[in-house]
């Protein structure tokens, strides 16, 4: 483990992870199972989760069927089909203390930069707890991490209470007022229904509508699981049964030419929940399904159809006083907004504090975000990115992913060790051919139908979120580690003589 003396506030790791959220819990597993246990995640929080702590509110849950989001090495008892939030946060504190991970945590703990010393091949971190410096950073802080916040005139002067659903406040009691919902999104789909029998009335700005398909979410019931525990190969069967089900939705998302099936069963779900044309109309999407997030759900149509619920389809442009108004000039009073408005998708705040070789990370990433294989940065060496650019889809579970990006990391590090090199660094014409391949698939696929806006694209109009090809494809990439498509340092001098010094006296922390 890291040194913990507070005496100089100065801390030395093989590996700080920056992020104990899903991403970072995994990464110091999987690198303690690789066999570097000299490993340290920096948690700004005073408690581990990243999403799952930070969205509580009402009806949040996973999109994925559970037996898909959990670790492989740590399998779990799920209460239902679909986990809610505060089962998946049960789920990540219990994992991170059977395999002991919580003992490498630094709660509290918040990154202030990052800056890459070419004179030690290392990276130095400010922190408020101190400086740490490392021979590798994995950061870990996940793509849906700073909630976007709507520029609408006029909503600091609202005289009520206004909060955003991914910081939902719980000391606000809605029953009986009236409440303005702006945005629908996933969020609003899963809370809509919880908080429909609450409030007196809620009035529901949506500037798009969504392709809401069926969500199959039902108990599983102890029985079941007592009957898994017994006959593990069931389970498997189970999960796999999930895993292909999720790929076969996902091949007519690269290929829009068998979309077909799937509108039309989306068209019918909102065919027998909403009998109201005028409303089903106003929620009938007018571009491809899976050009924007996948929503599945079997309660949002029917919240929608309540007497207190009224759907507005118009963006909101202004609030005066207590009015929320829209853009076809629709007013409507209220007590409480909620704005649902989602996240900056990708986005890193710390990209202007990151400093790799020659620009920080704000500045390479200005006019795309772009890296090899989602994971590693030109410019940026012995740093890695969990679930960084174009490496998600709208059916691949995230944890499959993760994996897959820990063996490879894993591998790169273990190269790093056995090598005799300090430092290793992806080839910018390496990274550039990715993106050539990868921007020119994603041109065939659904993901690029909606236009240049929206949930999965960057601020030049960039898909920066999809992967174009198949989880299996995915997979098989990143377990092909390949040294030639880097760039590898020698240790300078002064490090050699740092390390008869005795800074890296164990031979298990040594990355060389």
């Amino acid at each position: 483990m890291a040194d913990d003396s507070t005496d100089n506030h100065r801390h030395e790791a093989e590996v700080v992870v920056i992020g104990a959220g899903l991403s970072g819990l995994a990464a110091v597993i999987a690198l303690r199972r690789a066999g570097f246990n000299d490993v340290v995640v920096l948690e700004k929080s005073g408690r581990l989760g990243g999403t799952w702590r930070d969205n509580s509110y009402p009806g949040c849950g996973c999109d994925v069927p559970s037996v898909l989001y959990e670790y492989s090495f740590a399998p779990h008892s799920w209460s239902r089909s679909f986990a809610d939030g505060s089962e998946i946060l049960d789920y990540l504190d219990t994992t991170a203390v059977t395999h002991d991970a919580h003992k490498a945590i630094r709660y509290d703990t918040e990154v202030l930069s990052i800056r890459w010393q070419p004179e030690t091949h290392r990276w130095n971190l400010q922190t408020t707890s101190g400086t740490h410096t490392a021979r590798a950073v994995i950061v870990a802080t996940g793509p849906w991490h700073r909630p976007r916040h709507p520029d609408i005139p006029g909503l600091d002067t609202f005289p009520g209470t206004v909060f955003h659903s991914a910081r939902w406040n719980h000391e606000v009691d809605l029953t009986g007022q009236r409440v303005a919902v702006v945005g629908t999104g996933a969020s609003t789909v899963q809370f809509l229904p919880e908080i429909q029998p609450k409030a007196a009335r809620i009035d529901v700005f949506q500037s798009t509508p969504q392709w809401v398909l069926p969500k199959p979410d039902y108990p599983l019931p102890p029985g079941l699981h007592r009957f898994f525990e017994h006959h593990p190969a069931v389970r498997r069967a189970l999960r796999s049964l999930h895993h292909w089900t999720q790929e076969a939705i996902g091949v007519p998302l690269r290929h829009p030419h068998m979309l077909q099936p799937l509108e039309a069963l989306a068209r019918i779900h909102l065919r027998t929940s909403v009998r109201d044309r005028a409303l089903r109309r106003a929620l009938t999407p007018d571009y491809r399904l899976g050009g924007r997030r996948l929503i599945t759900s079997d309660t949002y149509y029917a919240a929608l159809t309540r007497p207190n619920v009224r759907l507005h389809p118009t963006r909101v442009t202004t609030v005066e006083g207590s009015d929320v108004i829209g853009a076809d000039g629709t007013r409507t009073r209220a007590d409480i907004i909620v704005l649902a408005t989602g996240y900056h998708i990708g986005d890193i705040p710390l990209a202007p504090h990151l400093h790799g070789t020659d620009a920080t990370l704000a500045q390479t990433w200005a006019d795309n975000r772009r890296a090899y294989l989602g994971t590693s940065i030109s410019g940026y060496p012995n740093l890695f990115l969990l679930l960084g650019p174009n490496l998600l889809t709208g059916t691949t579970a995230v944890p499959t992913v993760l994996e897959a990006q820990l063996r490879y990391i894993s591998t790169a590090l273990n190269h790093l060790r056995t090598s005799g090199a300090s430092a290793l660094d992806v080839k910018p014409e390496a990274e550039a051919a990715h993106q050539q391949a990868l921007h020119k698939a994603l041109r065939n696929t659904v993901y690029n139908a909606a236009g240049d806006t929206g949930y999965y694209f960057g601020l030049p109009g960039i898909n920066t979120f999809c992967w174009p090809w198949s989880t299996a494809r995915l997979v098989k990439r990143l377990h092909a580690f390949d040294p030639k498509l880097y760039n590898w340092s020698l240790p300078l001098p002064a490090q050699a003589g740092a390390e008869r010094d005795g800074l890296s006296a164990s031979p298990s922390r040594r990355l060389q």
